[in-house]
């Protein structure tokens, strides 16, 4: 794991972005934060909206609902998110100024969170991030693109930092395979303006 004092320095590229955005004559400013499983995506989205007054939506919100999940949809290359529902009840508001009603979708119960839905008021500076966030759906609203970047071996150990050994196997076999794909198939990190890699001393 990383402490602050790493994160400080290997996020500051991020945060002179941002501040060079918000110097702009744009009303509404739209960032990406894709990349690699494990590589610190919501890491990083967490620590920005810790430093800029923003409003900061996840993509892993938006998991597949039952009725999309067809065996069509699963092979799909970066269909393993309920893009439709996402840029119609988020993207399409923050772009026009409006109050966003955020509805987070719980992948373990199959069922809306309805203790987590609120109305999440408008902002200048919205956050967009998780794997999927750059996705051809959306086009390219962004005014700012990170990707997040990690070796192999860090992924793994990451992997099992954050979830424990019980879905390992669905990781190694199953999402980080998608994640490569989407990644691959849609050139997302050729697309973005910054590449921050993952650092431990431990593994390097």
């Amino acid at each position: 794991m990383e402490d602050k004092t790493q994160n400080n320095k290997r996020f500051q590229p991020a945060v002179e972005a941002i501040r060079r955005l918000l110097k702009s004559d744009r009303q509404i400013l739209l960032l990406a934060i894709d990349g690699r499983t494990g590589a610190g995506k919501t890491t990083i989205a967490k620590y920005l909206a810790s430093r800029f007054d923003c409003n900061l939506f996840h993509l892993d919100d938006y998991y597949l609902q039952a009725h999309q999940r067809t065996p069509e949809r699963l092979h799909e290359v970066g269909g393993n998110v309920d893009y439709e529902r996402f840029k119609e009840e988020v993207l399409l508001p923050v772009l026009a100024g409006e109050k966003v009603h955020y509805r987070p979708f719980n992948y373990l119960t199959m069922d809306f969170d309805d203790a987590y839905a609120r109305d999440i008021p408008p902002k200048r500076l919205n956050i967009f991030e998780g794997t999927y966030s750059m996705h051809p759906y959306f086009g390219d609203p962004f005014q700012y693109h990170i990707f997040m970047d990690v070796k192999y071996p860090q992924q793994i150990a990451n992997v099992i930092d954050r979830q424990g050994t019980a879905e390992l196997d669905d990781y190694i076999d199953k999402w980080i395979p998608k994640t490569d794909r989407y990644i691959d198939a849609f050139k997302v990190q050729e697309r973005c303006d910054l590449t921050i890699a993952f650092e431990s001393e431990s593994l390097a």
